[in-house]
């Protein structure tokens, strides 16, 4: 008999449908499989043939083939056991085959026929919904996973025997309720800027970049709070769209990572790697290409912290996301393609020891202060809309109590407004933040006046500016003037997305 089985394969963060076909017949007996199939796959054969036999069906004396289709996708993971022993089973006539034309199958399965959880369930369960499936079995561990897709009834089960029992018309078990999920993320636990004392045009930097999602890099002596100020920008980040749930709940199941519970992904995330982490660290890849760090700071910050430590090699693979918003991966399986549309926050000290430009504290010489600033290149320095420099806090900003810093919710009522802004002006455009304003666009969502472009003409020769970092300038601009709710940029507004760049001239050219 012949039957068929629908499954999935993970490829990046989408899955590709899969068909296992199953035909047992007379002949030698063998258990045969094909379908272009990795190590753990083919061990598949062992482990369902075993839980089988556990559990009293013995595979007959027949020729048993089971193909894998399509066979130009390498097949690699678990994730095929159940779909696999299902398949088998159906064409030994011991199940029935009404139900199995919609309904998606995956799970791993161990020697005595329980169903061991997987990773990349939500993605399948969106797939299947796609394909208009009615139904999705999974493990019982990622039952609630999968329930998060509306309009899918997940089926969980915990052994073979449950699936035999099903699938002859045995009642189906309810999912767990994960419980109501709140629609906002808690922020009573939060960081809070109100904590961060003095340092006023860090924090107003960090409010302009994350209204525009602008990348930023903080420079400035140990202590003078860079590290703390960047944890908090989470704080003042607007709340993520469902859409944004999904895609970002979707880049942490294939990792493994979704939270316990089977909930979506409610708050931004903000990755923070070491330095010594590696560059298949950051930008993903491995056997079976999974996302890193870079695909994990989707929709969220990933802060760099102590940026001169990274090693270069590291560092220079961030410029292409930077600017495609999305990780390419070509491996011999085939090409991979991970979301990572995210904010980029950096910090680093302008020294070896830390307090340059004081010269009364810093005793580096002047060719390690250049060898210190240019373990960052210029192509990577020129994807940095906004730096900023962390002066070294004085006496009374840290002990002047009575005066009340201003909070993350205040802030993030201005940048709330500033991305509503920006929303409206390029609806249907394809474009949503400043910072990706393409630059065929600039003249027509960045223009300027002539007094403002003479500046701006006499700024690009005393700074040394690249196209691209002229770009940021006005970019920055325009996010300046949506803060102060103005459509046209004033001079203002350029003064001050200049300052954002001077510190170029201090720590990068040659004035060191």
């Amino acid at each position: 008999m012949y039957r068929v089985v629908k499954t999935a394969i993970v490829c990046g963060i989408e899955s590709v449908p899969v068909r296992v076909e199953a035909d047992v017949s007379d002949g030698m007996p063998l258990f045969e499989m094909v379908g272009f199939l990795s190590g753990e796959v083919r061990e598949a054969r062992e482990r369902v043939r075993t839980a089988l036999r556990n559990l009293g069906y013995a595979l007959p004396a027949k020729r048993i083939t089971v193909n894998l289709s399509p066979a130009n996708v390498r097949k690699s993971g678990s994730s095929f056991d159940l779909p696999i022993a299902v398949a088998v089973l159906s064409a030994m006539g011991i199940l029935p085959d009404e139900k199995l034309d919609g309904m998606m199958i995956v799970g791993e399965v161990s020697l005595g026929g329980e169903i061991l959880p997987i990773r990349g369930v939500l993605p399948i369960a969106v797939m299947a919904k796609e394909q208009d499936l009615k139904w999705c079995m999974v493990p019982k561990e990622n039952a609630r996973e999968a329930s998060l897709v509306e309009g899918l009834q997940v089926i969980p089960v915990s052994s073979l025997k449950d699936v035999v029992h099903i699938l002859n018309g045995g009642e189906i078990p309810t999912v767990e309720s994960a419980g109501e999920q709140p629609e906002e993320p808690d922020e009573t636990n939060q960081p809070d800027f109100e904590d961060i004392r003095g340092q006023h045009f860090v924090k107003r930097a960090c409010e302009v970049a994350v209204s525009g999602m602008h990348n930023l890099l903080m420079v400035g002596p140990p202590g003078a709070g860079k590290t703390m100020v960047a944890k908090r920008i989470p704080s003042i980040l607007p709340c993520m769209s469902p859409e944004e749930q999904l895609e970002l709940s979707k880049i942490y199941s294939v990792c493994g990572l979704l939270r316990e519970g089977g909930e979506l992904m409610k708050e931004r995330p903000f990755r923070s790697p070491h330095h010594t982490i590696t560059p298949q660290g950051l930008s993903g890849g491995g056997r079976v290409p999974r996302p890193g760090e870079i695909s994990l700071a989707h929709k969220g910050i990933l802060f760099l912290d102590e940026l001169t430590e990274f090693r270069r090699e590291t560092l220079e693979i961030l410029r292409q996301p930077l600017e495609e918003h999305q990780v390419r991966l070509v491996r011999l399986q085939g090409s991979f393609a991970f979301p990572a549309d995210f904010m980029m926050v950096c910090a680093m000290n302008p020294c070896n020891c830390g307090f340059y430009p004081d010269r009364s504290r810093c005793s580096c010489s002047r060719s390690m202060l250049e060898h210190h600033v240019k373990k960052i290149s210029r192509p990577l320095l020129d994807r940095i809309d906004i730096c900023v420099e962390a002066k070294q806090l004085e006496y009374k900003d840290l002990t002047d109590t009575g005066k009340k810093e201003e909070s993350s919710a205040r802030i993030r009522e201005r940048v709330v407004r500033a991305q509503e802004r920006q929303y409206k002006r390029f609806q249907g455009t394809g474009i949503r933040f400043n910072s990706r304003i393409p630059s065929a666009e600039i003249d027509r969502y960045c223009s300027l006046k002539l007094e403002q472009k003479n500046y701006m003409e006499k700024m690009y020769e005393k700074l040394g500016l690249t196209a691209r970092s002229y770009h940021k300038i006005l970019k920055v601009a325009r996010t300046i003037a949506d803060l102060d709710d103005r459509e046209q940029i004033s001079m203002k507004h350029l003064n001050e997305a200049v300052c954002y760049r001077g510190i170029d001239q201090g720590f990068w050219e040659g004035s060191l």
